[in-house]
């Protein structure tokens, strides 16, 4: 995508030597020191870096949304108002100068609208608001380009989604509500915070689709914040990598990607290439022995429950759903969001009693059951064999708990162990995660993202089950921590003989990770085979559909797709 920033051209903002601090206890963490960078009308600025790099508290700032007790202590941000410059730092946080800032001049997207959008108020009503805050029209007007803006952004009835509130949209449709309240006051900056991190590969080509046609159509300076250098190689004109607070590098996005002078930039431009190229792999044994073997399985919710309590309809979650996992291997399953993947695994978990089908596993002596026909009873003592790492481990790790009192819970449930050799299992398997073994007294809260997902995995392999069910386990990670969350159950998986149903919306880690793979569309599996052969020959349209949705990290790939 071309730049609309005119060579040379005045900055419509600049940011001079920012500094961001928070007061904790008796110290101060410096969480944005001496930034400094410029952005101008028609330009996609990325900042890109890890989680804790300081690039979404440099984006709040902007804006004087920095979370007390953090303040801006020192620097500059000067927006260009025409008539001179208005420096954003002298207004403070509160009063009427950066209320005229906010909406009208510079607007922002946050990374999860669920949580930005008021869960009481209609979408209409949100963006009426947000218009009548800022200019004088009456309300039918303002409704009437509400209803013009849901329309631009491609939200099917606008009229009516006016009237709908933000939990009976889907994370595509809210997120395009975000863009619409967004730039209901024409702003001259739009800041996209990670907006479209929790999107799968299809739903996020669309909005950032939609973005490059509004900010060409606009002339809006973008300031666009994310960890996925794949986006970056499709929308950046210039990026600017961040670490620890500071800027580390600045280039434009070409030769950033092709000449990296920073070793930083350059280790995290390695993270990228490494997920584009399968790991090697053992060759798979001539004869398959399967660990699960699931046949025509079915679950159906009821919907719209009459007066008799019958259901008028269905809705099938998943829809003759057939797949083999044999010992040893990782069987991916990808598609987008609703496609019925996680529901899947959490079936077979029996978290959701099947309404028919079959899933045959081969327990570890031998025997034979049928995990859609097991009473709860039952399925307890598979539970020791058949465990789940989940997606987020910021809401799956109880945060009441230490990490010895998590990792050793299932090891108190299903087994005998005295306090000591829980305690010495707990250490061992820390270090098997890479954490150190004395972490045990500590709080999930004390480690990072990527740190409590091996608590995770930690707790998930206690037991020294056969089959683990991973459901997006790498999703809510940098890239930089992804390749080694995946390297580690790897070595796990060579270890203990695991088996993985691998859940996951991004290709280069199914890529990456799985053996084989199953494509998913409204709770079908659609295609299944290699990996290497639905990456790269997909047959179906759909799958073809999702493996060309998918950003691909360099930018001179993006020259020949339309823009």
């Amino acid at each position: 995508m071309p730049s609309n920033a005119a060579p040379n051209a005045k900055p419509v903002l600049t940011v001079k030597n920012l500094a961001v601090e928070f007061p904790v206890h008796k110290s101060v963490v410096h969480a944005v020191r001496g930034v400094s960078f410029t952005l101008s009308r028609g330009e996609t600025l990325c900042l890109v870096g890890e989680s804790g790099s300081g690039k979404s508290v440099t984006a709040r700032a902007i804006l004087q949304l920095v979370a007390s007790p953090g303040r801006i202590t020192a620097g500059e941000i000067l927006l260009d108002t025409g008539s001179g410059e208005l420096d954003i730092v002298k207004l403070g946080a509160l009063g009427r100068g950066i209320r005229e800032v906010r909406g009208r001049r510079i607007a922002m997207i946050f990374q999860e609208p669920m949580s930005s959008l008021s869960p009481v108020h209609t979408i209409g009503h949100q963006i009426v608001e947000t218009i009548l805050l800022h200019e004088k029209i009456s309300k039918e007007e303002a409704r009437k380009r509400a209803a013009a803006l849901l329309d631009r952004v491609r939200i099917p009835n606008p009229e009516a989604a006016l009237d709908r509130y933000s939990f009976e949209f889907s994370g595509g449709m809210r997120q395009r509500a975000m863009i619409a309240m967004a730039l209901s006051c024409n702003p001259e900056i739009l800041i996209a915070d990670e907006p479209t991190t929790a999107l799968d590969v299809t739903t996020q080509a669309e909005i950032l689709s939609l973005l490059r046609e509004l900010q060409r159509d606009r002339g809006m300076a973008v300031l666009f914040i994310t960890h996925d250098m794949g986006v970056v190689a499709q929308i950046a004109d210039r990026v600017m990598v961040m670490f620890k607070g500071e800027m580390v590098e600045q280039a434009d996005v070409f030769d950033l990607f092709e000449r990296p002078q920073q070793p930083y930039t350059k280790a995290l431009l390695g993270s990228v290439l490494k997920l584009e190229t399968p790991a090697p792999r053992p060759p798979r044994p001539a004869e398959e022995s399967p660990i699960a073997e699931i046949s025509d399985l079915s679950l159906h919710f009821p919907l719209n429950v009459g007066m008799l309590g019958k259901p008028a309809a269905y809705l099938k979650a998943i829809d003759g759903v057939s797949l083999t996992i044999n010992k040893g291997e990782t069987v991916g399953v990808v598609g987008e969001s609703g496609s019925g993947k996680t529901t899947l695994g959490r079936t077979l978990l029996r978290i959701y009693t099947p309404t028919g089908g079959q899933v045959n596993y081969w327990r570890g002596d031998g025997v034979e059951v049928d995990i859609a026909r097991l009473s709860k009873r039952e399925m307890k003592s598979l539970y020791s064999e058949v465990r789940m790492v989940f997606q987020d481990p910021h809401s799956s790790l109880n945060p009441r708990m230490t990490v010895y009192q998590i990792i050793s819970e299932p090891l108190r449930t299903n087994t005998a162990m005295s306090e000591r050799e829980m305690r010495d299992r707990v250490a061992e398997l820390l270090m098997r995660v890479g954490l150190p073994a004395d972490g045990g007294e500590r709080y999930p809260h004390a480690f990072s993202g990527g740190q409590r997902q091996r608590i995770s995995i930690a707790r998930a392999i206690a037991l020294r089950p056969r089959l683990i069910i991973a459901d997006e386990p790498t999703s809510a990670l940098d890239v930089s921590l992804r390749h080694q969350v995946l390297d580690l159950m790897r070595g796990l998986q060579d270890e203990y003989g695991l088996s993985y149903l691998f859940i996951s919306h991004d290709i280069s880690v199914i890529r990456y990770f799985c053996d084989r793979v199953a494509v998913m569309k409204n709770g079908k599996i659609v295609e299944i085979g290699d990996v290497q052969q639905i990456c790269e020959r997909p047959e179906h349209p759909y799958t073809q559909t999702l493996i060309r949705a998918v950003p691909r990290p360099d930018p001179r790939l993006r020259l020949s797709a339309p823009a």
